[in-house]
Protein backbone atom coordinates (compact mmCIF):
# COMPACT_ATOMS: atom_id res chain seq x y z
CA UNK A 1 0.00 0.00 0.00
CA UNK A 2 1.47 3.44 -0.95
CA UNK A 3 1.30 6.57 1.25
CA UNK A 4 -1.41 9.10 0.41
CA UNK A 5 -0.52 11.90 -2.04
CA UNK A 6 -1.02 14.57 0.67
CA UNK A 7 1.61 12.92 2.87
CA UNK A 8 4.15 12.96 0.01
CA UNK A 9 3.41 16.63 -0.69
CA UNK A 10 3.85 17.51 3.01
CA UNK A 11 7.15 15.60 3.17
CA UNK A 12 8.42 17.41 0.07
CA UNK A 13 7.34 20.79 1.50
CA UNK A 14 9.09 20.05 4.81
CA UNK A 15 12.27 19.01 2.99
CA UNK A 16 12.20 22.24 0.94
CA UNK A 17 11.60 24.31 4.09
CA UNK A 18 14.53 22.62 5.87
CA UNK A 19 16.77 23.18 2.84
CA UNK A 20 15.76 26.87 2.74
CA UNK A 21 16.35 27.17 6.47
CA UNK A 22 19.80 25.57 6.19
CA UNK A 23 20.63 27.91 3.31
CA UNK A 24 19.54 30.98 5.31
CA UNK A 25 21.56 29.85 8.34
CA UNK A 26 24.62 29.39 6.13
CA UNK A 27 24.14 32.85 4.60
CA UNK A 28 23.94 34.46 8.05
CA UNK A 29 26.99 32.56 9.28
CA UNK A 30 28.94 33.65 6.20
CA UNK A 31 27.81 37.24 6.73
CA UNK A 32 29.09 37.15 10.30
CA UNK A 33 32.46 35.65 9.43
CA UNK A 34 33.08 37.36 6.09
CA UNK A 35 31.72 40.83 6.73
CA UNK A 36 31.09 41.69 10.36
CA UNK A 37 34.12 40.02 11.94
CA UNK A 38 36.40 41.38 9.21
CA UNK A 39 35.03 44.90 9.72
CA UNK A 40 35.47 44.56 13.48
CA UNK A 41 39.07 43.46 13.03
CA UNK A 42 39.81 46.42 10.73
CA UNK A 43 38.32 48.92 13.18
CA UNK A 44 40.24 47.45 16.12
CA UNK A 45 43.51 47.46 14.15
CA UNK A 46 42.92 51.06 13.14
CA UNK A 47 42.21 52.00 16.77
CA UNK A 48 45.42 50.26 17.88
CA UNK A 49 47.35 52.21 15.24
CA UNK A 50 45.93 55.49 16.53
CA UNK A 51 46.82 54.50 20.11
CA UNK A 52 50.39 53.91 18.91
CA UNK A 53 50.51 57.41 17.40
CA UNK A 54 49.20 58.91 20.64
CA UNK A 55 51.89 57.02 22.54
CA UNK A 56 54.61 58.42 20.27
CA UNK A 57 53.34 61.99 20.68
CA UNK A 58 53.19 61.61 24.47
CA UNK A 59 56.73 60.22 24.48
CA UNK A 60 57.90 63.27 22.50
CA UNK A 61 56.01 65.54 24.91
CA UNK A 62 57.75 63.94 27.91
CA UNK A 63 61.13 64.34 26.23
CA UNK A 64 60.51 68.01 25.46
CA UNK A 65 59.27 68.67 29.00
CA UNK A 66 62.33 66.98 30.52
CA UNK A 67 64.54 69.16 28.30
CA UNK A 68 62.61 72.23 29.47
CA UNK A 69 62.98 71.20 33.11
CA UNK A 70 66.71 70.56 32.82
CA UNK A 71 67.32 73.82 30.97
CA UNK A 72 69.87 72.09 28.78
CA UNK A 73 70.16 72.68 25.07
CA UNK A 74 72.29 69.61 24.43
CA UNK A 75 70.69 66.23 24.02
CA UNK A 76 72.12 62.75 23.76
CA UNK A 77 69.77 60.22 22.25
CA UNK A 78 69.46 57.07 20.20
CA UNK A 79 68.30 57.50 16.61
CA UNK A 80 66.59 54.75 14.63
CA UNK A 81 68.23 54.43 11.22
CA UNK A 82 65.63 51.90 10.14
CA UNK A 83 64.79 48.28 10.86
CA UNK A 84 65.35 48.98 14.58
CA UNK A 85 69.03 49.77 14.00
CA UNK A 86 69.95 52.52 16.47
CA UNK A 87 72.97 54.80 16.74
CA UNK A 88 73.87 57.29 19.42
CA UNK A 89 73.48 60.93 18.45
CA UNK A 90 74.31 64.20 20.13
CA UNK A 91 72.21 67.29 19.40
CA UNK A 92 74.03 70.55 20.06
CA UNK A 93 70.95 72.81 20.05
CA UNK A 94 67.60 71.21 20.85
CA UNK A 95 65.64 74.47 20.93
CA UNK A 96 63.95 73.45 17.67
CA UNK A 97 62.40 69.99 17.15
CA UNK A 98 60.95 68.28 14.09
CA UNK A 99 57.42 67.00 14.67
CA UNK A 100 55.51 64.60 12.44
CA UNK A 101 52.31 66.39 11.47
CA UNK A 102 50.86 63.64 9.27
CA UNK A 103 51.06 62.14 5.80
CA UNK A 104 54.85 61.81 6.15
CA UNK A 105 55.46 65.53 6.69
CA UNK A 106 57.61 66.95 9.47
CA UNK A 107 57.60 70.55 10.66
CA UNK A 108 60.38 72.24 12.61
CA UNK A 109 58.92 73.89 15.71
CA UNK A 110 60.13 75.52 18.86
CA UNK A 111 59.64 73.54 22.06
CA UNK A 112 56.58 75.61 23.07
CA UNK A 113 55.01 75.29 19.62
CA UNK A 114 55.65 71.56 19.66
CA UNK A 115 54.01 71.16 23.07
CA UNK A 116 50.92 73.08 21.94
CA UNK A 117 50.75 71.05 18.73
CA UNK A 118 51.12 67.77 20.63
CA UNK A 119 48.29 68.70 23.00
CA UNK A 120 45.96 69.51 20.09
CA UNK A 121 46.98 66.45 18.10
CA UNK A 122 46.57 64.02 21.01
CA UNK A 123 43.12 65.41 21.84
CA UNK A 124 42.14 65.03 18.17
CA UNK A 125 43.47 61.46 18.06
CA UNK A 126 41.75 60.63 21.35
CA UNK A 127 38.42 61.79 19.91
CA UNK A 128 39.08 59.60 16.88
CA UNK A 129 39.77 56.55 19.09
CA UNK A 130 36.49 57.19 20.91
CA UNK A 131 34.67 57.16 17.56
CA UNK A 132 36.43 53.95 16.58
CA UNK A 133 35.42 52.40 19.91
CA UNK A 134 31.80 53.36 19.23
CA UNK A 135 32.06 51.84 15.76
CA UNK A 136 33.43 48.60 17.17
CA UNK A 137 30.59 48.49 19.71
CA UNK A 138 28.06 48.91 16.87
CA UNK A 139 29.66 46.08 14.92
CA UNK A 140 29.64 43.85 18.01
CA UNK A 141 25.95 44.69 18.48
CA UNK A 142 25.25 43.77 14.85
CA UNK A 143 27.03 40.46 15.35
CA UNK A 144 24.89 39.82 18.42
CA UNK A 145 21.69 40.67 16.50
CA UNK A 146 22.58 38.29 13.66
CA UNK A 147 23.43 35.56 16.19
CA UNK A 148 20.05 36.10 17.84
CA UNK A 149 18.40 35.80 14.42
CA UNK A 150 20.26 32.55 13.83
CA UNK A 151 19.13 31.27 17.20
CA UNK A 152 15.52 32.01 16.31
CA UNK A 153 15.85 30.42 12.86
CA UNK A 154 17.28 27.26 14.32
CA UNK A 155 14.78 27.20 17.19
CA UNK A 156 17.46 27.19 19.87
CA UNK A 157 16.40 28.24 23.35
CA UNK A 158 19.62 29.84 24.61
CA UNK A 159 22.64 31.45 22.94
CA UNK A 160 25.99 30.23 24.19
Amino acid sequence: MSPPADANANADANADANANLDEKVLQYENFISDVLKRDLQKVLEQRDSVYEKISQYLQLKNTIQSLEDSGSKQLKTDVDLGCNFFVQAEVEDSSMVCVAVGYGFFVEMSRCEALRFIDKKTSQLTAFTEQLSKDSAKIKANIRIVLEGLRELQGLSDLT
